[in-house]
C-alpha cells in the first residue's frame, strides 16, 4: 500500500493546486424552478446505467494522496473501473456487481469480495463511496439516505449532501441535455475523492 502512494507522491501537488484554484461555488437552496429542474434531470437520467467515462482520479486518506486517469464502464449492474498510475505505468482494475467484487493489480495478486467498498478499502486504503458516487457523478442523489442539495446562479446543484458526504460540482458541461458533471469533488473528512471528467460516453 505505501508504494502505491509513494508512487503518486510527485502528482499529489497537482491535485492540491487544482481544488485550491477552485473558484467559490454559489450555494443556495434553490426556488421552485431550479428544484423542478432538478427533478426533471434526476428523470432523465433515472435508467442512465450504460456509459463509458473517462477522466482524472483523485483520493486522500488525510495522510496520503495521490491521482491517475481512469475509465469507469458501467453496464447496468456490473461495472469495470479501471485506475492507471502515470508514473509505473500500473493499473488496477476494479469489476463487480451484485455478486460481488474482485480487484486486479494490487499486491498479493486479484483479491475479490462481496462489497466493493471494503475490498478498496482493504486493499488500497481507499474510501471510496462506490455505490453513491454511481448516482452523484450524474449530478444526481443516491437513492436511499436523505440528502440535501443546493444550487448555483446556473440553477444545477453545486453541492450534495448524503450519508456523510459532502459532495460539490465546481463545473458543469451544459452542452449536452440534460446537463452532466464535469468535475465532482467528494468529502467526507478525513477521505477526499475528486474526478475530473475529460469524455462521457451514453449509450
Amino acid at each position: 500500500m505505501k508504494k502505491l502512494f509513494r508512487a503518486f507522491a510527485a502528482l499529489a501537488p497537482l491535485l492540491l493546486v487544482a481544488c485550491a484554484t477552485t473558484p467559490q461555488l454559489v450555494r443556495n437552496k434553490g426556488d421552485v424552478a431550479a428544484l423542478a429542474q432538478q427533478e426533471a434531470r434526476e428523470r432523465q437520467l433515472a435508467n442512465a446505467d450504460h456509459w463509458v467515462l473517462q477522466g482524472k482520479l483523485g483520493v486522500s486518506n488525510g495522510q496520503d494522496a495521490g491521482s491517475g486517469g481512469f475509465t469507469w464502464t458501467q453496464e447496468g449492474d456490473h461495472y469495470e473501473f479501471v485506475f492507471r498510475t502515470p508514473i509505473t505505468g500500473k493499473s488496477y482494475r476494479l469489476t463487480g456487481g451484485p455478486d460481488g467484487a474482485e480487484l486486479d493489480g494490487a499486491d498479493g495478486g486479484p483479491q475479490r469480495g462481496p462489497d466493493a467498498e471494503a475490498l478498496m478499502r482493504r486493499a488500497l486504503n481507499w474510501e471510496v463511496p462506490l455505490d453513491e458516487l454511481r448516482a452523484w457523478v450524474l449530478g444526481v442523489r443516491a437513492q436511499g439516505a436523505q440528502a440535501e442539495l443546493s444550487f448555483g446562479d446556473n440553477r444545477l446543484p453545486s453541492a450534495l449532501q448524503q450519508d456523510g458526504w459532502t459532495v460539490t460540482y465546481p463545473l458543469w458541461d451544459t452542452t449536452r441535455q440534460p446537463p452532466l458533471p464535469a468535475k465532482v469533488f467528494a468529502e467526507k473528512p478525513p477521505y477526499k475523492v475528486r474526478l475530473a471528467i475529460e469524455s462521457w460516453s451514453m449509450q
